[in-house]
């Protein structure tokens, strides 16, 4: 599955009002999906990639060797997915944003990990 395919499976997730694909290295979207008004998706692209970099040194200075699966961001109104792909040499997450009232986070995560092991880059 495509960039574009992985985005636009992402968007049919219940409650999902933006995706985007981004690589945390460089902090940079390689595609969004929605947002809108309220959801700049180049702006928490950005953000998200800080939010990552930071647990990842966390993880490194606590001598902690694991993966991270996810990185979950609850607010009053939505839920943010942070799912931290297993690419060769790639340093790429998927972003999801929810709606909190109109979606099930754990089928939520499951359809993540769904799609991440469709994808092809």
């Amino acid at each position: 599955m495509n960039i574009e395919t992985a985005l636009k499976e992402a968007m049919a997730i219940d409650g999902a009002t933006g995706a985007a694909l981004v690589d945390y290295g460089s902090g940079m979207s390689l595609g969004t999906i929605g947002g809108g008004r309220g959801l700049d998706l180049e702006v928490a692209a950005a953000g998200n990639t800080e939010v990552v970099r930071a647990k990842l040194r966390t993880m490194s200075s606590l001598a902690i060797n694991d993966e991270i699966e996810d990185i979950l961001i609850t607010l009053s109104g939505q839920y943010h997915i942070i799912r931290l792909l297993k690419t060769a040499g790639g340093q790429l997450f998927l972003y999801l944003v929810l709606d909190r009232e109109r979606s099930n986070l754990a089928l939520a995560r499951h359809n993540l990990r769904n799609i991440e092991r469709q994808m092809t880059l």
